[in-house]
């Protein structure tokens, strides 16, 4: 009958509109086809507590893309050096669905309550660089800083085994930061039994800011009237920190220095003769190896830990990547070889008969 619409009229009304909207659609995007969200994605998490330095982004950015190549979905955050925050980003994370958790945390023994949080929703956890004591940790990923306080101290003995050392150690908060410190004296022992080597300055660093290192430094160079053979700086924003001190009394380059992490900075005094050397850690590897690691997890496979460590509660799986120590002499096969950092950038601040041919 005339003005009442059949099943069928219906139907081929409904498939114009859908004809319709979708054109629409196309026109919109550029002619792109719209995808759906893919609902199936692993959604793995990664928590930074603190992006600033110049390292974290590298790790970020090369976790990243070694997860989205796995197929996994990354939802990161910065916490701006606030341990409240990144608990509450880690909140965040879990409401959002992540299969697993990517640690790097503030305070490695307040952190608990994070790793909590995740395996209450049966959330895998990952701790990145280091090691969050007295919980359930999956797995730990780092490089080992047993070894990398043992190359910082043993090189710098090796040029001075005698004479004043300063000791600038990381946060307090940071259980990292006590291994490596550890590992430092460990190896100037039995050179300060012997009174070969003297420690006149000693000390943590809180947040392991510069500005810190700066000042403590400023302190020990009067405490010991400049004589000071060694600065055992635990890495290169504490080196940096000295050297700014060293600089301002005339001793920059008479001083050794040790440092961690290969920074711009650091490599470029090196090159200079204020910093004597620093400990590259192929952090690419870190990072690829975490986001590989956990997609294993995410998809309840096993992780290709090849050792533990205990972090007061239990031992932990772990995968403990080799340090490698940077010179003056090899900047151009180490760091530069491995592009984490380029030749132009490194010689753009020398001089010309500092520059690395």
């Amino acid at each position: 009958m005339p003005g009442i619409n059949t099943e069928e009229d219906i139907l081929i009304k409904a498939r114009r509109r859908l004809a319709v909207l979708s054109a629409i659609f196309v026109t919109v995007l550029g002619g792109q086809p719209v995808r759906a969200q893919d609902g199936s994605k692993l959604k793995i998490g990664f928590s930074i507590e603190d992006m600033k330095g110049e390292r974290w982004q590298t790790d970020l950015n090369s976790f990243e893309v070694r997860a989205k190549q796995l197929g996994a979905e990354v939802i990161s955050d910065d916490a701006g050096g606030d341990a409240e925050r990144q608990f509450e980003q880690v909140q965040d994370m879990i409401k959002a669905g992540i299969k697993v958790l990517v640690l790097m945390p503030r305070d490695t023994t307040q952190a608990s309550r994070m790793v909590d949080a995740a395996k209450s929703a049966n959330v895998k956890v990952i701790s990145y660089d280091r090691l969050v004591q007295y919980s359930d940790v999956d797995l730990y990923v780092s490089f080992d800083r047993l070894e990398i306080g043992r190359m910082q101290a043993e090189y710098l003995v090796k040029l001075a085994p005698r004479g004043n050392y300063v000791l600038i150690a990381g946060s307090p908060r940071d259980e990292g930061a006590k291994t490596l410190h550890d590992a430092q004296m460990n190896i100037l022992q039995p050179y300060i039994a012997r009174g070969d080597i003297k420690v006149i300055a000693d000390a943590y660093t809180k947040d392991w800011l510069p500005s810190e290192a700066y000042l403590f430094m400023l302190k020990a160079i009067d405490s010991g009237q400049g004589k000071i053979a060694a600065v055992l700086a635990s890495n290169d924003g504490l080196a940096g920190g000295a050297i700014q001190a060293l600089r301002e009394h005339n001793l920059a380059g008479k001083v050794l220095v040790s440092g961690q992490d290969a920074d711009l900075a650091a490599v470029i005094c090196i090159a200079q003769g204020t910093q004597t050397m620093t400990v590259y850690k192929p952090i690419v590897n870190e990072a690829v190896t975490a986001a590989e690691e956990a997609v294993r997890l995410a998809k309840g496979e096993k992780t290709h830990a090849d050792g533990t460590m205990s972090n007061g509660k239990m031992k932990v799986p772990t995968i403990m990547l080799k340090p490698v120590v940077v010179t003056k002499d090899n900047i151009k096969t180490t760091v530069v070889k491995d592009g984490f950092q380029t030749l132009k950038s490194i010689n753009q601040a020398l001089s010309q008969d500092q520059q690395i041919k």
